[in-house]
């Protein structure tokens, strides 16, 4: 464990937040982190996301650990961590956008599949290698991954459930990427922040579960 991993690992389950606008997004965040999941990942997707994350880093501070997601441009990762965000998500890996998302001194987590994307990632000094779609080949695949990258650091995204949080922690998961799964659209639009909260309690059960 490096200390740039510390925090990822110890959260274990970011929840990839994207919302129709900034305050939904908040309030999302926040029946999340009332549920027991305290990693936050503020995706591009939301609209004025820097807002979103500098606004949940000044209620929660250390007690969550708040980031941006689906960064896909050099201003993204900039605006993003002037606003404080402490990891950045990019669903694939670009050079460029890669190099200066890692000058900005946060966490840097980009999007890989195959081994080549992978090695990629990897040459380019990423803190985290996200594998997404990780729902395309299971816990198994990331699992295959582990033979040719066993110390690689890599984290799932997509098709991670409370069901099989233990599968995907087994096969070597350094932390994991929660989705619709937790961060459901329906219950947003709905505003069913209790549903919300007891999704985000089952991902808190069960990785609970893994750590006993």
């Amino acid at each position: 464990m490096t200390d740039r991993l510390t925090r990822a690992r110890t959260t274990g389950v970011l929840a990839v937040l994207r919302a129709p606008s900034p305050e939904l997004a908040l309030e999302t965040a926040e029946a999340i982190i009332r549920g027991g999941v305290t990693g936050i990942e503020v995706t591009y997707s939301t609209p004025d996301a820097p807002a979103v994350i500098k606004e949940l880093i000044a209620r929660h501070g250390d007690a969550a650990y708040v980031g941006a997601g689906t960064v896909t441009t050099v201003e993204q990762a900039s605006a993003a961590r002037d606003a404080g965000a402490e990891f950045l998500v990019s669903p694939g890996t670009l050079p460029d956008l890669t190099r200066a998302m890692l000058d900005t001194g946060a966490v840097v987590m980009t999007g890989a599949m195959t081994p080549t994307e992978v090695m990629g990632a990897l040459a380019l000094g990423v803190d985290v290698v996200k594998i997404f779609p990780a729902s395309l080949g299971g816990p198994s695949y990331l699992g295959a991954l582990r033979g040719p990258f066993p110390d690689a650091p890599l984290m799932p995204t997509g098709g991670v459930k409370p069901d099989n949080l233990a599968d995907w922690f087994a096969a070597g998961s350094v932390a994991v990427g929660a989705g619709g799964d937790l961060a459901n659209s329906a219950s947003i639009a709905a505003e069913d922040w209790d549903d919300i909260t007891a999704r985000a309690a089952r991902f808190a059960s069960a990785l609970s579960a893994v750590r006993s």
